[in-house]
């Protein structure tokens, strides 16, 4: 099949664009796949003239070419750059159907995992071996993020959120939560955690199977000028690192959280839970963000950031 060299046509975009981990093809880069079908060429070598992985070029032959049987048995591939793009350019602009929204089966496994507290990890690892033979019940763990966090502002929020209230979360490692005096914090002398103790903080965030609640800290360096503000979110372990180079004023703490945490949503940001120490004095009249409330641990409990603790632990280890 000859090919026909020059500019990609008005309704196919030429350059190649990065999508996900890869880069579409281009238009040119199907011109070369075309002259290599029509030539006889392997898909390693296209692939070796284009800089691409074989396999990326067996797919988009299998997905855009055809086989023509001949008169001595065997099959010539046919492929051609326009048609290809075309149907390329189709396909990314229709809807694609979720795997949780298109299974109820897996969609009821996933949601009983995350209400027992497993993270998406665990779920995703689970799966693979508990439906070894199927593989309609597999998901990514990013896939299982995805609904929590972002799809339909977090599609599988309400429905876990549902099942949560159901099975009473205050209980933790087997033993109803004790509680504590309504005015604990505020004895210590220190104002701004009054109205914000963690005694007031959500059940939900008391529970890792829900998104959205982070555990903060300040690091003091050496010598005490230098710091370092660590977040980090209860349910996936995602960290946020902020360095405070000279100075750790309450202002300058809460300026900077505010610039860590500016590219989160008001579900990918809930609550975040200090310490009382006085970094965080003027949030009792400066939000960190709208949406998002700032809780405060009874003194001497780290055992109320554990999350937050490990993460510190780990940074000044290294």
């Amino acid at each position: 099949m000859k090919t026909q060299a020059g500019h990609a046509p008005a309704d196919y975009a030429e350059d190649r664009v990065k999508v996900g981990r890869g880069v579409r093809l281009s238009y040119e880069d199907r011109l070369t796949i075309q002259h290599g079908c029509s030539q006889g060429m392997s898909a390693r070598q296209i692939g070796a003239l284009l800089g691409r992985h074989h396999s990326v070029i067996s797919r988009e032959i299998a997905r855009n070419g055809w086989e023509v049987p001949g008169e001595d048995g065997e099959a010539t591939v046919y492929y051609n750059a326009r048609q290809a793009g075309l149907g390329a350019k189709a396909r990314a602009h229709r809807p694609k159907v979720r795997k949780l929204d298109d299974n109820p089966a897996l969609r009821a496994v996933v949601v009983t995992c995350l209400a027992r507290r497993w993270s998406p990890g665990r779920i995703s690892v689970w799966l693979q071996h508990a439906f070894a033979d199927d593989e309609s019940m597999r998901i990514s763990h990013e896939a299982i993020y995805s609904a929590l966090y972002i799809q339909g502002k977090g599609s599988l929020r309400a429905e876990l959120e549902a099942v949560m209230k159901t099975q009473d979360v205050l209980i933790r490692g087997g033993k109803r939560r004790k509680a504590r005096p309504r005015n604990a914090g505020v004895l210590t002398g220190k104002p701004w955690i009054k109205g914000a103790e963690i005694t007031k903080r959500s059940p939900e965030a008391d529970d890792r199977a829900i998104p959205g609640h982070w555990e903060g800290d300040l690091v003091i360096g050496t010598g005490g000028k230098s710091a370092l503000i660590t977040l980090v979110e209860r349910t996936s372990r995602y960290t946020l690192l902020g360095h405070l180079p000279t100075e750790h004023t309450s202002m300058t703490v809460i300026a900077t959280i505010q610039q860590m945490v500016k590219d989160l949503n008001a579900e990918q940001l809930k609550t975040i839970t200090w310490d009382q120490g006085v970094e965080m004095a003027e949030t009792a009249r400066v939000r960190i963000k709208d949406g998002c409330e700032v809780y405060f641990c009874d003194p001497h409990a780290p055992w109320q950031r554990p999350t937050n603790e490990n993460t510190n632990g780990e940074i000044r280890r290294r």
